[in-house]
């Protein structure tokens, strides 16, 4: 399972997972489940082979340690998120909300805590890659009917294409950015609450921490230029969730 970078193995058989521990001992059995469900999954365990399979692999999920030696989980998260799109999932060894936000901040898509069921680590990566990857969605775009982008003032969404803009200007969103700004522009005027957003985004039920919804749209806020105070795009309701806003 362990793989030297610059020779990735073939990429035909499905989905390719990518596990990054400096506990190999772990790292193989998460990538024996994750083979055991038809994945191709390759073990690196440091920072800098990671990237270095990354780049080599193209995967569809990464599950990545925080506290890789050397570079750090962390950092590498930066450094994939400069050109892959897949899925990562941070592993940490402290249920503490700073561990949470920081992986989130740095582009991960979820996090669970050390010790941890591998099953239930496969189910969420399952529920995660049924929704459709950035750029599978963008080659697949002129061969599925072509439905007008969803309009909030000066905000576009393009669902088929998966891309944001204001105005002419592209926004860059990570891909559970996307998800959740896709399942609050697909029901205007409905409150969602977090449970109800990380179900439609996972597509299925969600045990975990329902606020990662919170950090997420935070996010959002960021790179939409939106103000939570007197927001245009993405509405707080106080108590419950949020909704989409006209963009006026």
């Amino acid at each position: 399972m362990e793989h030297p970078p610059g020779t990735p193995p073939d990429k035909a058989k499905g989905y390719r997972a990518l596990v990054v521990d400096d506990e190999l001992p772990l790292a193989e059995v998460v990538a024996s489940y994750l083979e055991r469900e038809q994945f191709e999954a390759v073990v690196a365990a440091n920072g800098v082979d990671a990237i270095a399979v990354a780049r080599d692999l193209d995967p569809d999920v990464v599950i990545l340690d925080i506290g890789l030696p050397g570079i750090d989980g962390l950092e590498v998260c930066r450094q994939l998120r400069t050109f892959s799109d897949a899925y990562i999932v941070m592993l940490t060894a402290r249920d503490t909300e700073i561990d949470t936000v920081l992986g989130l901040t740095v582009g991960a898509d979820d996090y669970i805590t050390k010790p941890f069921s591998p099953r239930e680590l496969v189910a969420r990566i399952r529920a995660m890659l049924r929704r459709p990857r950035v750029l599978q969605s963008a080659a697949t775009t002129a061969e599925t009917d072509v439905t007008p982008p969803r309009r909030f003032g000066a905000l576009s969404i393009d669902v088929a294409a998966r891309e944001v803009r204001i105005d002419d200007e592209q926004i860059l969103l990570t891909r559970t950015e996307f998800d959740i700004l896709e399942a609050l522009s697909g029901r205007p005027g409905n409150v969602l609450s977090r449970r109800q957003l990380l179900e439609i985004v996972r597509d299925g039920p969600w045990v975990g921490n329902e606020h990662l919804v919170d950090v997420h749209i935070g996010h959002l806020r960021r790179k939409l230029g939106d103000d939570a105070a007197s927001p245009r795009y993405i509405a707080t309701v106080r108590g419950v969730g949020y909704r989409m806003g006209t963009g006026q």
